[in-house]
Order: C-alpha cells, then sequence, then structure tokens
C-alpha cells in the first residue's frame, strides 16, 4: 500500500472516532425534543443530519477501500462536498462559541492546618451545564472534520493519481525489414519477444 493510500485510512479512522460521538449526542438531545413533542432546533438538526451522512460514507468508504480507490476523484469530490457542509453547520451553532457551560462561585471558606501554619481558603461551587458541555463538544468535533475531510480529500487525490499511474500502459514499437530494404512499422500491446532480425525501440 503507498503512503498516500496508508494516510487516507489513518484519517478515515481519525474522523469515525470524533464523528461518532457527536453523532451521538446530538442524537440525545434529538430524542428528547421527539419525546416532548417539539421540534429539534434548526441548527442542531442540520448537524445531526451531516454527521450522519458523513459517518455512513466514512465507514463505507474505509471497508470498501479497495473499490473505492478505483474511483478515487469521486470520493475526493465528496470529501469536499463534507467540507463545505459541516462550515455551513458549524456557522449554524456559532451561538454556541459564545456560551459559558462551566462556572466557579465562591461558597464561603474554611480553615486549612498545614501543621506550621494555618491559612484561610476560599471554597468555590463548580458547576457544569451536561447539556451545554455536550452541544459544545459536538461543535467542537465538526470543526475538526472540517480539517480531517480536507485531508482526506488531498489524499484521495494522491491514491488518484498513484492507482492511474500504476496501470499506464507501455506501447512497443517494432520496425522490421525486408531483405529488399523495405521497412514497415507497427504497434504491439504484447510482451513477447522475437528472434527474428528486428529492431525494437520505445516510445
Amino acid at each position: 500500500m503507498s503512503f498516500s493510500g496508508f494516510s487516507f485510512i489513518f484519517w478515515r479512522i481519525m474522523q469515525i472516532i470524533t464523528l461518532i460521538p457527536a453523532m451521538g449526542m446530538l442524537a440525545y438531545f434529538v430524542d428528547i425534543y421527539n419525546t416532548a413533542n417539539q421540534l429539534t432546533p434548526r441548527s442542531l438538526l442540520i448537524m445531526f443530519i451531516i454527521l450522519v451522512l458523513a459517518v455512513v460514507w466514512c465507514v463505507g468508504t474505509l471497508f470498501l477501500y479497495a473499490r473505492a480507490k478505483h474511483s478515487a476523484n469521486f470520493v475526493a469530490f465528496i470529501d469536499l462536498l463534507f467540507v463545505g457542509a459541516l462550515i455551513g453547520a458549524v456557522y449554524e451553532m456559532r451561538w454556541v462559541s459564545d456560551t459559558d457551560c462551566a462556572s466557579a462561585d465562591r461558597d464561603g471558606s474554611y480553615v486549612a492546618d498545614l501543621g506550621i501554619a494555618r491559612i484561610d481558603v476560599n471554597k468555590y461551587d463548580f458547576t457544569l451545564n451536561k447539556s451545554c458541555a455536550m452541544i459544545k463538544a459536538t461543535w467542537a468535533f465538526a470543526i475538526m472534520n472540517i480539517i480531517f475531510f480536507f485531508i482526506t480529500f488531498l489524499f484521495a487525490l494522491l491514491v488518484h493519481r498513484n492507482f492511474g499511474s500504476g496501470d499506464r500502459v507501455v506501447v512497443k514499437r517494432e520496425t522490421h525489414y525486408s531483405r529488399h530494404g523495405h521497412r514497415s512499422s507497427h504497434r504491439s500491446r504484447s510482451p513477447r519477444h522475437s528472434y527474428s532480425h528486428s529492431r525494437r525501440s520505445y516510445v
């Protein structure tokens, strides 16, 4: 396997590792809204649909790599489409970037005895909004996959280039000289060797 093929598979695995948790977290919110008979917010729904399609595409091209490399240009084109789709989904969820999911509030103080000294230590109550953190993590995974899909787009192009160069056919030109000095030439794709008096040159 070439370096470009190995790198393509590596980044495909990285995409699956980061896409599946993000899809799972959004599925959790979609289920909550469906259970409550409410419409899922547009930004979450768009991101969820794109992540589902991306996971299916990544898994399919990973397990069918032997066939996918024959149409590496098409794979690169679809990866580039996912780059654009993820950029749009991230833009729709841009409101998450300004959301503070964690807060620390002062909650009194206590005296700490260190043996040689006693100091007053402030107590803080740290709270984390689980739902907010999950949405923000999904948003971060989507940003990461914008980069990952662009990388696999480039490696898919390299796979196509390497695969195409490996299938190049060498055409031979044979030149024969008859007894009367006439010369005739024709092209042959056959690799057989001839022991007649002939001169061959590669084109």
